[in-house]
């Protein structure tokens, strides 16, 4: 593995990209720090002084961004929930889904434009929920229109400053820009995460033995849970095919035997990216038009705990239990939605019978394509199912006096970007005949 940094390094192309994805990082945990204008921090640092619920989860991702009110306090979260408002529409609406099937490149940018537009609008709505969840605080040295205009122009800014600095990471950097954002803003926790576990082995008190052994069941389930991570992102299912040779001009062609590479996760983390925002948007509608929404009773009170049992460990253990169960549906759900919508077993199908090749002991077209729809459907299943519990179990920690906000989400996340990065960093540097990570 250093070898393969070495040699990374000493390629002049890959140092750049290299070079300009850490650039980029660095304006990105700068601008962590630059809080809006008209902001009283003396009476923001006691009302941000436990972010819990929705602003847990935006803190959690936005690298702390959300508790200091900077410019990136929104994160990339409505480019999330926009990029999965864009996808459903793309199953409804015809125009949408022969852009995404048949635009190819065009097609894309056309995708991609429209998932820009409703982030642009999403990032106002919640811009809009933030400045008046908190402008009963006082957070704000003035509460008159300008200030209100700075600060919600100030937050979608912010947003849409990230969405490019994504861009530019995939376009010029390493890849992955959107998800190497998420990575950087939760590892930014790690630290907090790390004085957390000390002052648990050393309190005001001295040395303490139970402190360690939790410490150390914490570290031990930490490890088994990546390697666990790892193992099932990096598993798959080879589908093997058979091409018979044909005559193409003079030429023979065909005539070889190959395999289908299906992953136990082809979703990778997204699922769990997806299903995380999908809970917490109806906490952040409800908090725009009800002020004071977590000491109220009712529907809507109930709702909103509901959606922030996520990332709240006050709202109840009923509302806990509740939440994790459709948090678990959602994520399986979703690992089957962008299984599907990234893998199309009729479309392999057909490209694999019109190449002249089948898979042995199955024929060629429909029974084909409801041989791969039934790996699939297998794959899909388990995969879904590991990430619901790798991401539902570490919930059971908020009910403890442990306040590690760095859990199973988390760590599913990092690893999956880091896979994910890696890969693509050893797609760059195999062009150029080196050994990669991934031997």
């Amino acid at each position: 593995m250093f070898k393969t940094l070495i040699n990374a390094w000493k390629t002049p192309e890959v140092r750049k990209r290299l070079l300009y994805t850490l650039l980029l990082i660095l304006i990105f945990r700068l601008g962590c720090y630059l809080t809006v204008p008209g902001v009283d921090m003396s009476v923001l640092s006691s009302a941000m002084s436990s972010t819990e619920g929705i602003g847990g989860f935006i803190n959690l991702i936005s690298g702390g961004a959300f508790s200091r009110f900077s410019i990136f306090a929104m994160s990339i979260t409505p480019y999330i929930t926009a990029s999965i408002v864009v996808q459903l529409l793309a199953m409804i609406i015809p125009s949408l889904e022969r852009l995404t099937k048949e635009g190819g490149e065009e097609g894309r940018r056309k995708i991609n434009r429209y998932t820009k537009i409703v982030t642009l609008i999403l990032a106002l709505v919640e811009a809009l929920v933030i400045y008046f969840s908190y402008k009963p605080a006082n957070v704000f040295v003035h509460t008159g229109f300008l200030t209100g205009f700075i600060v919600v122009l100030s937050l979608v800014a912010g947003t849409a400053f990230l969405m490019w600095l994504g861009e530019q990471i995939s376009s010029r950097g390493i890849g992955n820009g959107i998800s190497m954002i998420i990575l950087i803003g939760i590892i930014s926790g790690l630290p907090s995460a790390i004085v957390t576990m000390w002052r648990l082995m050393f309190p005001t008190s001295g040395f303490s033995t139970v402190g360690l052994i939790i410490v150390l069941g914490i570290i031990i389930g930490a490890l088994l849970l990546v390697a666990g991570v790892v193992f099932v992102q990096q598993a798959e299912r080879r589908v093997p095919v058979q091409y018979s040779k044909r005559v193409v001009g003079r030429k023979m062609m065909g005539g070889q035997n190959t395999h289908i590479p299906l992953k136990l996760v082809m979703a990778g983390v997204m699922p769990v990216i997806f299903a995380s925002s999908f809970m917490t948007f109806p906490a952040m509608i409800i908090q725009m038009f009800v002020s004071d929404i977590a000491t109220k009773t009712g529907f809507l009170a109930g709702l909103y705990k509901f959606s922030i049992a996520t990332s709240s460990s006050s709202v109840g253990i009923g509302y806990s239990i509740a939440n994790a169960i459709v948090y678990l549906l959602l994520i399986v759900g979703f690992t089957y939605f962008y299984t599907y919508a990234t893998f199309n077993p009729a479309e392999v199908s057909n490209n694999i019978k019109k190449n002249g090749g089948f898979i042995p002991g199955i024929r060629a077209g429909k029974p084909t394509t409801e041989y791969l729809t039934s790996i699939i459907s297998k794959l899909t299943l388990f995969g879904g199912v590991f990430l619901a519990i790798i991401a539902i179990l570490p919930m059971l920690l908020r009910f403890t006096s442990l306040n590690i906000t760095f859990g199973g989400t988390s760590i599913l996340i990092v690893v999956g970007v880091v896979l994910e990065t890696v890969q693509q960093l050893e797609a760059q540097l195999s062009m150029r005949h080196y050994k990669g990570f991934l031997e």
